[in-house]
């Protein structure tokens, strides 16, 4: 059975290792949030680092998930001082599940302050593609997909919340905010 891939990614206003009380404020509230949402039913991994050091992204052994990627319009540091980015991908059962961590709770509250500690790019922040069974998406293929989807808009290849098709490549309806 398929299973939905999930990659986010947001340039944060300061380097994860500044001393900016947002960052760290940020990174207090992302830990617990991800450890609640890997409780939804629906919720099936996401990419951690083997060695579970957060500040080092790019160099990091992300096992499975392949080499820590970004998007080319990413235009901040690349060291544990510099970095200034923060980035998920995760794998879900369907969309609806996907859609009740992120609209609902703790991460609800958060997206009501993402201009607090990101950037507003220009850019689409999330996209969610279709996986096989036993396949581990990457970072690179979630990167792709990002880009795909800023540069072609929602198709089955790369899709959001607000234009999702199901994994035969239909239109799926009711599975964004206002569905």
């Amino acid at each position: 059975m398929p299973r939905l891939a999930l990659y986010t990614f947001g340039v944060l206003k300061s380097p994860l290792a500044g001393p900016a009380p947002l960052t760290h404020e940020f990174y207090d509230v992302g830990g617990a949030i991800y450890r609640k949402i890997s409780q939804y039913p629906g919720y099936l991994a996401h990419a951690e680092a083997a060695d579970g050091d957060r500040g080092s992204l790019f160099d990091a052994d992300w096992g499975a998930w392949g080499e820590f990627a970004v998007p080319s319009w990413y235009g901040k540091g690349r060291t544990v001082e510099t970095t200034a980015l923060a980035a998920t991908l995760s794998l879900w059962t369907d969309l609806r599940p996907a859609f009740e961590a992120v609209y609902t709770g703790p991460h609800r509250e958060a997206l009501n302050r993402r201009y607090d500690w990101f950037e507003r790019t220009g850019q689409p922040n999330y996209v969610f593609w279709w996986v096989s069974d036993g396949v581990t998406p990457t970072w690179r293929d979630g990167v792709s997909r990002l880009e795909h989807l800023h540069v072609h808009g929602s198709a089955p290849h790369a899709f959001t919340f607000h234009h999702a098709f199901a994994p035969d490549g239909t239109v799926r309806r009711g599975c964004h905010p206002q569905g």
